[in-house]
């Protein structure tokens, strides 16, 4: 039997909470790489640059994540198909998926990059490139675009190996992109002495590098997806359903790189410089503190479409009660942990007091509500995994566009910069209010289906 087919069948019969915990730490250790590259990015250009090249590459980061957001409507909204094709016994319809999103990101990385580097001054001033910064951004911004299919296709064929429970490979591939970024960066930044660029550069080679490893597992025959011409032919209903279960993705990560771009020009307005680059570094503290919960639900989400797609409703309820209850325990020591160590973790960035002491203060007040949100990301995900695409995609822009984006434009002009800050937890309360009103009818339906087929089964 091949390790994906082994992996596919423990997401029907393994022991919920144990299996959780087994397909998430691998996500979660994978992720926490990813992330991890960022920061140390981050920290190398801080401690050799300075504050202002942090706020330029704070710029390019919501372009970075609006080009993650679409790698992560294909992979995930493919990866949906496929756990729930593989639990249904429909091997060729997973392939069949599988070979369309290779065929929609060649056609849309090919766009972005395009696009991307004829409207590069314009989209950086979009996104918030003012001042002293705009030399930072753009040189980094240039570089970063033509990794774009590399970053692009090593997420999707992620998300595959996750579909198919292999999540170990996928935390393999994601921690030697990680490790190789980490060695490029010092020798591209400063042996080369190429500055921001070198940071680019360095993440470019490393998806490269990285890509070389995901096409030589799937061409050595160890997933069952592996490539087969007849499964690459254009198939405009599967891509419809792709993209139309991604949406829920691309809406809560396109709308935090829409969000970011808004907040960039508003924290310009309200702190300068200083502010943008204070926000830099707490989004990327965030998305590395936060990866543990991020892993939780790419565990919960094969498992979950796996045996939705089998008709084994009992097993989805347990994974949810599961996921809910170990996502909330971890979002709380989250929040003990960044409530305590905010000021040193700040200082690792740069040592300018003023950045330490505003940048823990920030950090502090942003992350109030956070033990509400394991939650609401757990709903967001079981509805994508089930494939309910529109539940998932209001859930997905609950946070950050029906709350958080309309408080951003409110609260300043009572608080100023504080304003920004709280706007966050203002939106976190919101968000899990409109989850709680989508998931418990859910949640009631599907046990009543379960009840139902109990009843069955006794008579």
């Amino acid at each position: 039997m091949k390790p994906a087919a082994k992996s596919s069948r423990a997401l029907g019969e393994e022991k919920i909470g144990p299996l959780l915990f087994r397909l998430s730490v691998p996500a979660t250790v994978g992720m926490l790489a990813m992330a991890l590259y960022n920061v140390v990015d981050t920290i190398f250009i801080g401690r050799g640059l300075g504050a202002l090249a942090i706020a330029g590459v704070s710029i390019v980061m919501p372009i970075q994540m609006l080009i993650f957001s679409l790698s992560q409507t294909l992979g995930l909204g493919a990866a949906s198909i496929i756990s729930r094709r593989l639990g249904a016994k429909d091997l060729g319809g997973a392939k069949n998926a599988f070979g369309n999103v290779l065929l929609l990101n060649i056609v849309i990385s090919s766009l972005i990059v395009f696009l991307g580097y004829l409207f590069a001054e314009e989209l950086l001033y979009l996104f918030g490139s003012q001042g002293a910064m705009v030399s930072y951004a753009h040189d980094y911004f240039v570089y970063i675009l033509f990794g774009t299919p590399f970053l692009m296709f090593d997420m999707i064929l992620n998300n595959v190996n996750r579909a198919e429970g292999n999540i170990k490979f996928a935390m393999m591939t994601m921690v030697m992109a990680a490790v190789l970024n980490i060695i490029f960066d010092p020798i591209f930044i400063f042996t080369l002495k190429l500055g921001v660029k070198g940071a680019a550069l360095a993440s470019v080679l490393s998806q490269f590098l990285t890509l070389l490893v995901l096409l030589y597992y799937f061409y050595s025959g160890r997933s069952n997806l592996t490539f087969e011409w007849k499964y690459f032919s254009p198939n405009f209903k599967v891509m419809k359903e792709i993209l139309a279960i991604g949406a829920s993705s691309f809406a809560r990560h396109g709308a935090a790189s829409v969000l970011a771009a808004i907040l960039n020009h508003s924290l310009f307005i309200f702190g300068g410089e200083m502010a943008v680059a204070i926000y830099g570094i707490i989004n990327r503290i965030l998305r590395m503190t936060f990866m543990p919960l991020f892993g939780l639900v790419q565990a919960f989400l094969p498992i979950t479409g796996y045996n939705y797609g089998a008709g084994n409703y009992e097993r989805v309820l347990q994974t949810l009660k599961f996921a809910v209850k170990y996502a909330t325990l971890t979002v709380i020591g989250i929040f003990i942990f960044l409530m305590i160590f905010a000021q040193p973790i700040f200082f690792l960035f740069n040592d300018d007091p003023v950045l330490v002491k505003e940048g823990a203060r920030a950090l502090r007040m942003i992350i109030l509500l956070t033990p509400l949100i394991g939650f609401q990301m757990i709903g967001a995900g079981y509805f994508q995994a089930l494939g309910k695409a529109l539940a998932a995609f209001i859930l997905a822009i609950a946070r950050q566009i029906l709350f958080l984006l309309p408080l951003i434009f409110i609260l300043p002009r009572f608080y100023k910069l504080d304003g920004i800050w709280l706007a966050f937890p203002a939106a976190d309360i919101l968000a899990v209010g409109v989850t709680l009103l989508l998931v418990v009818p859910e949640w009631k339906r599907l046990k009543a289906k379960v009840d139902l087929i109990n009843l069955h089964s006794q008579n």
